[in-house]
């Protein structure tokens, strides 16, 4: 079964602000948009608003075929 397709959308931010996240991003190793998605989670999370968690990226080869 295939994940769900990620919602994208444009997103305009002060150029000091960008700069910012990439700094952080850089930081904890995250790309600027899981950045900005862990930010959101957690800005929900302080308004007691609950996120179903995101299920992580598949990493590595695709299993063998048996046979």
């Amino acid at each position: 079964m295939a994940p769900p397709a990620r919602k994208s959308f444009p997103l305009r931010l002060d150029p000091a602000l960008y700069a910012a996240l990439e700094r952080v991003a850089a930081g904890d190793f995250r790309s600027v948009n899981a950045e900005v998605e862990v930010l959101l989670r957690e800005a929900l999370a302080r308004r007691g608003i609950k996120v179903a968690p995101a299920e992580p990226a598949k990493r590595g080869r695709p299993a063998k075929p048996d046979g």
